[in-house]
């Protein structure tokens, strides 16, 4: 048997593990689904009528056309794409709206960002939990900063002079997350960083990436991974910050 090559055994574990994590994301869509439509009534009727709507708009011209046999089944297929897109959305929709102004939250979204983003999550924070992260991407930096814009503003200036200081020329942009004047709401996140520019590429974020590491020795605590509830105990997080 020629080296590397994978036995029998091999490929059946595989296909064992690709089937387990098949059931397990089905598993998850239908605990997501149970869930959803407990708390938003209107997600049946509005994934039924975009199934039902379709799939009559295909019927009607394939009895036009004479293509029913071909035009029903096209219409059932995409009536449950958009049923789908329709869950999905408004399933986002309300997981944002139960995370936004909880502690944590924006470290949440970055670390679910879609593409080529190096993200360090809590490079400064305060007892209360106000946090600034770091995201290194193909715009360059991003300074995301969530927690109370007043005491936050210190924190975005300290980070961004240090970094200015390792990254030379290479753009840094702040963000504030919230839904004041000049601030980014939760929601829209991950839709405001993949519009920067481009200014950089791929070898450049590896340089920063590097350059700034040395940073990471003065992060302040671990933050959640997922949002907290406002006015959440963190005590022993407040007793690791005021150590340092």
């Amino acid at each position: 048997m020629a080296a590397g090559k994978p036995t029998k055994e091999a490929k059946a574990a595989a296909k064992a593990a690709r089937k387990q994590q098949s059931k397990e994301r089905r598993q998850q869509l239908w605990q997501a689904f149970q869930m959803q439509r407990k708390d938003d009534k209107l997600l049946l009727p509005l994934m039924i009528g975009a199934l039902l709507g379709i799939t009559a708009v295909f019927l009607v011209i394939g009895l036009i056309f004479g293509l029913t046999w071909f035009l029903v089944p096209l219409g059932v297929v995409l009536g449950a794409l958009a049923a789908f897109i329709i869950f999905g959305r408004r399933v986002q929709k309300s997981v944002y709206g139960k995370a936004e102004g909880q502690a944590g939250a924006a470290a949440w979204v970055l670390d679910n960002l879609q593409g080529k983003w190096r993200v360090s999550n809590g490079i400064a924070a305060t007892t209360q939990l106000d946090a600034v992260h770091r995201v290194i991407g193909l715009p360059g930096v991003v300074l995301v900063a969530e927690g109370s814009p007043q005491r936050v503003k210190s924190l975005l200036a300290q980070e961004k002079k240090r970094t200015a200081r390792l990254i030379g020329d290479t753009p840094i942009y702040d963000v504030v997350i919230g839904n004041d004047e000049g601030q980014v709401p939760l929601k829209e996140l991950q839709r405001y960083l993949t519009k920067l520019p481009r200014n950089i590429d791929t070898k450049r974020m590896d340089l920063i990436e590097g350059r700034l590491t040395a940073l990471s020795s003065r992060t302040g605590p671990a933050l959640p991974k997922g949002p907290m509830p406002a006015g959440a105990k963190m005590r022993g997080v407040q007793r690791t910050i005021r150590r340092r």
